[in-house]
């Protein structure tokens, strides 16, 4: 402060070599404080420019999109093959639109580029909107008064699987995503209902007001739902950790339902399992038997687990997404308990959030980072950026991961998923579930996560059918199409 006083008061009377000191080292330290502020908006600039450019030229909001619009054509999406799932072409008067070969198939991971857009169309926004291609050729078309093409997207979805899993799912609420457990990559992504996005534009208010099926939401990645029994994966993951991988010592007799301590949990569809073990338990999906666990289990353990797999925290994901959630912890009731350990209760997943915890099971334990965008490529087929493999971070112990990788062949092998066992070329492993949602205990979700190849994992595919009821019934049929789809090409 008294610096500042100096600067600008009356000059004091001093010697004259002091007096000249004291001026050199005023102003050099109001030339280094300009300098530092100039260099800091430059670092902002380049940061602005590289990081959040994209973020702001997406935004609804921002007129500069329309004008870049109207300057350039919006680049295409292409899957992993090079198939065109969404481009830009000319009409009669000599205007542009938006159009999506594939129709609804892509609908909700390609999205739209209309009413704030949706999917890699507001992803990928800025690139699509960004041309960098031959300097030359840019020029030569401005001067021409023609436009430029934008980049386009080069995306990691897989064609045939995307189409087998939107024809398998038929007029079914629900949805499948399936991902390479090797690099993260997303291979397919199906929401129904479902909508054409050549359609967008005009039938919006329809579409927008459709409370009842809500077309327009991705429930891959949006859909909270009850895991059912697909969620004893985490359960026998907890055992195993609080007992050092030893299952050999657990039996239990299954009459259809258990009593404990006032809470009563019954097996699916009142059945009863008579003796089991450890791994009968598991393949058989037997809910009394796992409630008998869960009675044992150190719930604030419990809960760290859940931590671990990233329940109610940041997923590692380029796109929107719901958090799983469970209220367990160390002061959660007995019931509570029981309900969480069969996956029902207040616990709530994605069924993208179910696929990464799956993955990461078939890939020792690893999960790597999701991701559905191979590449950027300029109009004459340059790389312009390229998506590196990259891993997330271990979630779960190899050893543990390979136990559970054991017990969800045997679901597939002797248990309630052996619809998924009759394959040509490839094992499949897994776990079914069959979710309550309402107080009608009739009425269930039908889910199935699982992976392929049991020696050395590729994919893993998760499914979940509205309503559905059984999963081994209605989801397992499903994820198997899109497995065949993926290795009988």
């Amino acid at each position: 402060m008294e610096f500042w006083k100096r600067v600008i008061s009356k000059p004091q009377k001093v010697r004259p070599g002091r007096r000249h000191v004291d001026s050199n080292r005023e102003i050099g330290f109001i030339t280094y404080l300009f300098l530092f502020l100039f260099l800091g908006m430059l670092i902002y600039l380049g940061y602005f420019t590289q990081a959040k450019a994209g973020t702001v030229i997406n935004s609804t909001y921002n007129k500069r999109q329309s004008l870049l619009e109207s300057r350039l054509i919006r680049g295409d999406i292409l899957s992993r093959e090079g198939n065109v799932l969404a481009t830009t072409l000319s009409d009669n008067d000599g205007g542009y639109y938006r159009s999506y070969p594939y129709r609804n198939t892509f609908a909700h991971i390609v999205g739209y580029s209309t009413h704030g857009v949706l999917g890699l169309e507001s992803m990928e926004n800025y690139t699509l909107l960004t041309c960098d291609g031959n300097i030359v050729n840019r020029i030569s078309n401005d001067l021409a008064g023609k436009k430029n093409h934008g980049d386009n997207v080069i995306s990691t979805l897989d064609t045939a699987m995307q189409e087998a899993a939107y024809d398998a799912m038929d007029d079914r609420k629900g949805a499948v995503v399936a991902m390479n457990v090797k690099t993260g990559e997303i291979l397919c992504v199906v929401s129904k209902p479902d909508f054409d996005p050549n359609e967008v534009m005009g039938r919006w208010d329809v579409l927008d007001g459709d409370t009842k099926n809500s077309p327009l939401l991705n429930r891959a990645f949006l859909g909270s739902y009850p895991p059912g029994s697909t969620f004893k994966i985490v359960t026998a993951l907890e055992y195993l950790k609080e007992h050092n991988g030893n299952i050999s010592d657990y039996g239990f007799e299954c009459k259809g339902s258990f009593e404990y301590k006032g809470s009563i949990i019954n097996c699916y569809n009142e059945a009863s399992h008579g003796w089991v073990n450890f791994d009968d338990s598991f393949a058989n999906s037997c809910n009394t038997s796992f409630a008998n666990i869960s009675s044992g289990l150190d719930k604030k353990k419990f809960a760290d687990t859940l931590d671990e797999l990233l329940f109610g925290k940041d997923l590692p994901l380029p796109f929107k997404y719901s958090k799983a959630y469970s209220d367990l912890g160390k002061d959660s009731s007995t019931d509570e308990l029981l309900q969480t350990g069969i996956g029902q209760g207040k616990t709530l997943i994605s069924p993208i959030h179910m696929l990464m915890i799956t993955s990461a099971i078939a890939n020792n334990g690893v999960l790597m980072r999701p991701y559905v965008v191979s590449e950027i490529q300029n109009t004459d087929g340059g790389v312009i950026r390229k998506t590196r493999v990259r891993e997330y971070g271990r979630l779960i112990d190899e050893g543990y991961a390979q136990s559970l990788r054991t017990m969800m062949r045997e679901v597939v092998v002797n248990g309630t998923g052996k619809r998924a066992f009759d394959t040509v070329g490839y094992d499949i492993a897994g776990k079914t579930g069959s979710a309550e949602y309402s107080s009608n205990k009739s009425l269930s979700h039908a889910w199935f996560t699982g992976f392929a190849g049991t020696d050395e994992p590729e994919i893993a595919i998760t499914v979940i059918v509205e309503g559905g009821g059984s999963g081994g019934a209605v989801a397992v049929p499903i994820a198997k199409r899109v497995f065949d789809a993926y290795y009988n090409k």
